[in-house]
């Protein structure tokens, strides 16, 4: 079995939590970037019903603050495994991860007994930004925020999911209005920035099939963004109801959800 929780998404910070049963063995759990602080970390996951002692490793997708966040001192206090690409760990200054530091790949499968996680490269705006499909064998989630446009290795990497955490950041009018500077508008909304509500449903209307179960909106925007904008869109692209598109808050993230 495979599920997943987002611990919170949005500009001020991101995490989630994956986990895969391994029989005997007990549970395995990838804690999938964690831009927030020490304390906060440890409350979001308490509020999941976890600690960091539970967490078996550390996937960054890339350096920006609100990914990277405190995942070099929780790897350290905790002892945790932490892999991300070569180009992140150069772009945060090459911290000694005191043996911990693992460096990912596009293609590289990572093992984490009950589940396998396979990174693959995106358009964004760092210095060698990763997402990632978790498979355990019956179950495929695909992880896929902090882009600027679907390549087409991108929906490569994420045919067949059963379950999406799909970024959907923004909605054009709202930035367009926002009080953001031009160049910042300029950032978020092109080809190296993040996803609008439409270019995600057209990413999910590529990948839909008789075997999506689940998808989650993340990383909306709190001021360019309305969750119901975010669900309307995505639900449209698969002809769901809205109630059946889950959005990861910024404070709450979700709660667990099943592949």
């Amino acid at each position: 079995m495979l599920r997943f929780r987002s611990l919170g998404s949005g500009s001020t910070g991101n995490a989630m939590v994956v986990e895969g049963a391994a029989g005997a063995g007990g549970a395995r759990r990838l804690l999938v970037d964690c831009g927030f602080g020490l304390r906060e970390i440890g409350q979001r996951l308490a509020h999941a019903g976890l600690c960091a002692d539970d967490i078996h490793a550390i996937f960054v997708t890339h350096e920006h603050s609100d990914h990277i966040g405190c995942a070099h001192a929780l790897a350290l206090r905790h002892r945790i495994p932490v892999w991300m690409s070569h180009g992140t760990h150069t772009a945060i200054g090459a911290p000694d991860f005191d043996g911990l530091l693992r460096v990912a790949r596009d293609g590289a499968a990572i093992d984490l007994g009950a589940f396998a996680a396979l990174p693959f490269t995106v358009p964004h705006d760092a210095r060698e930004p990763l997402q990632l499909t978790c498979d355990d064998g019956g179950a495929r989630l695909g992880i896929l925020t902090d882009l600027g446009h679907a390549t087409p290795h991108v929906l490569e990497r994420l045919a067949g999911c059963h379950a999406l955490l799909l970024e959907s950041n923004h909605d054009p009018d709202l930035l367009s209005a926002s009080a953001y500077p031009p160049f910042l508008k300029r950032r978020v909304g092109g080809p190296y920035g993040h996803l609008a509500n439409a270019a995600a449903a057209d990413i999910l209307h590529a990948l839909r099939h008789p075997g999506l179960r689940r998808v989650a909106a993340a990383h909306l925007s709190e001021r360019n963004n309305r969750p119901e904008l975010a669900r309307a869109a995505l639900a449209g692209a698969l002809q769901w109801d809205m109630a059946d598109i889950a959005v990861a808050d910024p404070r709450t993230g979700t709660g667990w959800l099943g592949c």
